[in-house]
C-alpha cells in the first residue's frame, strides 16, 4: 500500500532498531515523498539486485540514442559489412585471449540483443580508463559481417554517462 521510495524509507527506519532498544524509539515520521520515475526505479533494482525485473536499461535512452544515429543491436545485425557504425550497449565482459594477439573483445547488451565488439591493442592503449572501467559505452567500428556472426571493430570509444546506473559491474578477463 506504499509507494518504492516510502518502501525504502521505512525499510531504513527498521535496520536502525536493534534488541534491547525502547520499541518505537527509531521510527521516525517521513517526510513527504514523491513517487520515483521510471528511471530512478530501474537504478534502485540494479543497485539493489543487479538486474532489472520488468525492462532493459537502454530502452531508457532509446529515443535520444536513435535520434543521435545510434544503431540497436538488431539494427546492427542487417548494417552492410565494412560500414562505420555506431552503437551503444552495457558491457558484459571484458575478455582478451591468449590466442588473439593481444585484442580485447567486449560483450555488449542493449534491449534488442548482444553486441560483439573487437578493440585492437592501439585502441586499447590510447583509451585504456575508459575501456576498462566504463560499466556501458557508446562505440564507432566497422561492421564485420560476411561470415554470418557479427561483430564491430571498434575504432572509438565513448563514455555513456548514464552507464554507471545501468549496471553494477561486468565479468572481465575471466
Amino acid at each position: 500500500g506504499m509507494s518504492r521510495r516510502q518502501a525504502l524509507w521505512q525499510a531504513g527506519v527498521a535496520a536502525t532498531e536493534r534488541e534491547g532498544m525502547l520499541p518505537g524509539l527509531s521510527a521516525i515520521a517521513p517526510p513527504a515523498l514523491r513517487g520515483m520515475s521510471a528511471f530512478e526505479l530501474m537504478a534502485a533494482d540494479v543497485a539493489a539486485v543487479g538486474v532489472t525485473h520488468d525492462r532493459q536499461p537502454m530502452e531508457l535512452l532509446r529515443v535520444a540514442l536513435g535520434e543521435a544515429g545510434i544503431l540497436t543491436a538488431a539494427q546492427l545485425r542487417q548494417a552492410p559489412d565494412g560500414s562505420r557504425v555506431r552503437l551503444a550497449g552495457i558491457i558484459t565482459h571484458r575478455q582478451r585471449p591468449q590466442t588473439a594477439s593481444g585484442l580485447t573483445f567486449l560483450g555488449m547488451e542493449d534491449e534488442t540483443g548482444l553486441i560483439n565488439v573487437m578493440v585492437s591493442v592501439g585502441l586499447w592503449n590510447r583509451q585504456k580508463i575508459l575501456a576498462r572501467t566504463s560499466r556501458a559505452l557508446i562505440v564507432r567500428g566497422i561492421v564485420q559481417n560476411a561470415t554470418g556472426a557479427t561483430s564491430v571493430v571498434a575504432d572509438k570509444l565513448e563514455p555513456l554517462e548514464m552507464g554507471s546506473w545501468f549496471s553494477r559491474g561486468s565479468r572481465d578477463f575471466r
